[in-house]
């Protein structure tokens, strides 16, 4: 299972100190204006500080947004940011890309299979959360990168899916020694 462990930076250039690199804050900030809803994430530069603002909702009338969600946004809920900073319509709207590294770990479940002639694994992600299969079979195999590249080439790897890329949805391969 491929699970993250915090949330991912934030891609995207600061006006301030031009940094790339963003980390949310965890807060919302709603603003009404009669019936209509403004509500962004607020996101912190890595190197400045400054604050920048995601937009999530842009006059929104607030008879068309779900009360629950409302109170989640004016609770600041971690679980709602770390839904919709993957949210590939927000996303989208303010034009940035989620950095994992780091931000993830490989649960292998502690079973010992590393001697095993032939290996046969199902990959779970919990989130999506892009990651190269390369990667992720040496980490869960305890190989190195260079020899499960190698053992791709020599078909001793497969795969229905194409193990070169990233992935960030569930995929199931098999490992012959």
């Amino acid at each position: 299972m491929v699970a993250p462990t915090c949330l991912p930076l934030v891609i995207r250039r600061c006006h301030v100190c031009a940094s790339e690199r963003f980390r949310a804050s965890g807060k919302f900030r709603v603003n009404a204006n009669h019936k209509l809803l403004d509500a962004w994430l607020l996101v912190l530069c890595t190197r400045c500080g400054d604050t920048a603002k995601l937009t999530l909702l842009e006059r929104t009338n607030v008879r068309s947004i779900r009360p629950e969600l409302l109170n989640l946004l004016h609770h600041n809920d971690p679980a709602l940011t770390a839904e919709l900073l993957q949210d590939p319509v927000v996303q989208r709207r303010n034009r940035i890309a989620l950095d994992w590294d780091g931000a993830w770990r490989l649960d292998t479940g502690g079973g010992d299979h590393r001697d095993a002639e032939v290996i046969d694994v199902a990959v779970r992600f919990a989130a999506r959360i892009p990651v190269r299969p390369v990667r992720l079979i040496a980490e869960g195999c305890g190989l190195s990168r260079a020899e499960v590249e190698r053992l791709v080439a020599e078909g001793k790897v497969v795969s229905a899916v194409r193990l070169t890329g990233r992935l960030s949805g569930d995929f199931t391969f098999t490992l012959k020694r």
